[in-house]
């Protein structure tokens, strides 16, 4: 467990005002990850607790592929109220029953917990129309929450202690305390986070402490995400398209620069990076304020230094801790840690000098080599 930085309980309280915490999953980007993890999950308990199972895709995948992965159970909440309930992006034209006493009209929290997605249109397959008629008609398997489905509450919590797994794409504004919870109570997990939450104090201590490292997508692909209507007509008319947006067929997708956490082992951890340079202080300049040489790729690493390295987050995608060790981040308090001294701009971060000219390298990670491979 780590301590949550004021950046962190800042957030949490703007956490319903952040616009990135409406960005829902395409499908096929939940394939493209989760089919490196069949193994993993068989005869596992699912849960997707930042999933509203009407509009979420995590639900449909699992629960169309709840057979094939052989899972044992699959529980999915929603939190009161859902952003998108009743848009254009519902997954199924139904709604949950209230209980007697709770006004119709209003948003409530519900969970879904299936054990068995049977064949029932015959086709011979599982597929969307059998997973809508198991929730019209699958008795207990669509319940309501007494409270509003965050997963912070008593509900969530208990039925976080019967999962095996967590899968989802949580607010991206409250990703610290999120994983906070998924370390303490010893969860595995397989969720979305920002490409700059690798920078987050408490996000790189996990990484550095082997707790927890980045799933099989490329940290330098984007992703595309559905948002709900009003948010893309605010896109549109304050963001620049291409680096904020994009529109596929006519319907505007969010974009944004995201990875996969995971504490599965996965294939890559474990590859060596075979490195064929060499040093030289001409090509490898050193920062200014950190003793420490800037690389420009993870393949460019020299085979002969062993100091301190500066990389780009994408290293991570190459990252073995049997062959480098994580040092930290250069800049403000965690880079006072390593070393960092104030650079010409009278700030902790970083700078380098090249060519006449000094610039501050943004968003770089500090390596170093071990001996023994």
């Amino acid at each position: 467990m780590f301590e949550l930085s004021g950046m962190a309980n800042k957030s949490l309280g703007s956490a319903k005002k952040e616009k990135n915490d409406e960005y829902y999953t395409q499908l096929t980007d939940i394939e493209n990850e989760l089919r490196h993890y069949s193994n993993q999950l068989k005869g596992k308990v699912i849960f997707c607790n930042c999933d509203d199972p009407f509009e979420s895709n995590f639900f449909k995948y699992f629960a169309m592929n709840f057979n094939r992965l052989g899972l044992k159970k699959l529980i999915v909440t929603c939190y009161n109220p859902s952003p998108i309930a009743g848009s254009q992006l519902a997954l199924f034209d139904i709604k949950p029953s209230v209980k007697k006493g709770m006004n119709k009209n209003s948003k409530h929290s519900y969970k879904i917990e299936i054990t068995e997605v049977k064949d029932y249109d015959g086709n011979g397959s599982t597929n969307l129309d059998d997973v809508e008629y198991l929730l019209k008609h699958g008795g207990n398997a669509l319940t309501l929450l007494n409270g509003d489905g965050d997963f912070r509450s008593e509900e969530s919590i208990a039925l976080l202690k019967q999962a095996d797994v967590v899968v989802t794409n949580p607010p991206f504004s409250m990703l610290i305390e999120y994983m906070d919870q998924l370390v303490r109570y010893k969860k595995n997990f397989i969720i979305v986070g920002s490409l700059h939450s690798l920078h987050y104090k408490e996000i790189f201590e996990l990484i550095r402490s082997n707790k927890l490292w980045l799933g099989h997508k490329p940290t330098g692909t984007d992703m595309l995400f559905d948002v709900p209507e009003d948010y893309a007509a605010e896109l549109v008319k304050t963001k620049k398209e291409g680096s904020s947006y994009k529109i596929i067929d006519g319907k505007v997708m969010g974009r944004a620069a995201v990875i996969w956490y995971t504490n599965f082992d996965v294939v890559k951890r474990h590859e060596i990076l075979y490195l064929y340079k060499k040093y030289t202080p001409e090509e490898y300049p050193k920062y200014d304020n950190l003793d420490a040489i800037e690389v420009n790729q993870a393949i460019n690493i020299p085979e002969n230094y062993h100091g301190y390295m500066g990389v780009f987050d994408s290293f991570l995608d190459k990252y073995n801790p049997d062959q480098f060790e994580l040092i930290g981040i250069p800049t403000g308090n965690s880079g006072k840690e390593i070393g960092v001294t104030k650079n010409y701009r009278g700030r902790t971060d970083i700078s380098l000098t090249r060519n006449g000219k000094t610039s501050c390298p943004y968003s770089r990670i500090i390596i170093q080599r071990k001996r023994k491979i």
